[in-house]
């Protein structure tokens, strides 16, 4: 199987997908007519090499995905809002500006709020072992347990509700879409509908390979490093997850498109449970 390097997201009644520069966006309106809106992608890393460098590229493409996919969730959404007035041209370009500065702030808070729940509530709810368990790296996998125990129990919460369900759908529709490609088939409604609904590079799996990474890593880098400074307080050690962060992010993105290519038994094996929890 060959990568087709096409990257995509389910929106609202919908699906957006992504080839380099271009990307393409499929709503259903409430009516039942289908929009399809194709656009060049503007990215907001100014440097291009930045995207391009090995172990560097996957922070900076994550936040280019994450900036065009609620972009195109925002597009999608318009079509199930009230009617609104007709604009002018001067009320047109400050509500434009108005939804970039919300675009950010979205962006910001969604980071932020993912390193409090799933990097810094793990630590913190571990920590409570240490009168039960002296071992430091003991604790350490423990918290990566509880870590992904809390993002499992994130996907099926919010996979109850209905319009998270219906998301979803599109969500493995747009994989069989890029299945049916990699696999060389003509893309077609027959095609499709016989395709895999799991991918490799499926954001979900990124988002466990970075949990299951960030064990190792906090293991490996933080004893070495505490014996050093010689602080061994809480407030390191969460300063040490954050540090860590962007390291854990990019050597997850580089396994994620190596899985995406390779057919290698050893890489199917690792990226099975990422596979297995898109079933949620």
């Amino acid at each position: 199987m060959k990568s087709s390097n096409i990257g995509g997201q389910a929106v609202l009644e919908g699906i957006m997908m992504r080839h380099k520069d271009e990307y393409a966006v499929a709503v259903r309106k409430p009516d039942g007519e289908i929009i399809v809106q194709k656009e060049q992608y503007h990215s907001v890393i100014k440097w291009k090499n930045l995207t391009r460098i090995p172990f560097v590229r996957g922070v900076f493409n994550f936040v280019d995905s994450m900036v065009l996919g609620i972009k195109t969730l925002t597009y999608s959404a318009s079509f199930y809002e009230e009617e609104e007035e007709a604009l002018t041209e001067k009320e047109a370009e400050k509500r434009e500006k108005q939804e970039s500065i919300i675009m950010a702030g979205t962006v910001a808070f969604s980071v932020l709020m993912a390193v409090a729940i799933f990097m810094v509530l793990p630590y913190v709810l571990s920590s409570f072992l240490k009168p039960f368990i002296e071992s430091y790296r003991m604790r350490t996998i423990i918290e990566g347990f509880v870590r992904i125990g809390i993002f499992i129990l994130y996907v099926l919460l919010i996979s109850r509700m209905k319009d998270i369900q219906r998301t979803f759908m599109y969500h493995g529709a747009e994989h069989k879409c890029i299945n049916c490609i990699e696999h060389g088939l003509e893309l077609n409604v027959e095609n499709v509908r016989i395709s895999s609904r799991e991918h490799k590079r499926c954001g979900t799996s990124f988002l466990f390979i970075v949990m299951f990474i960030s064990i190792v890593f906090i293991m490996v880098f933080s004893i070495p490093l505490f014996m050093v400074i010689h602080v061994n307080t809480s407030f390191w050690r969460i300063v040490l997850r954050l540090l860590l962060l962007p390291l854990i992010a990019g050597v997850s993105y580089e396994f994620i498109r190596l899985a995406g290519t390779s057919e290698s038994r050893i890489v199917s094996i690792l990226s099975r449970p990422g596979m297995m929890l898109q079933h949620l």
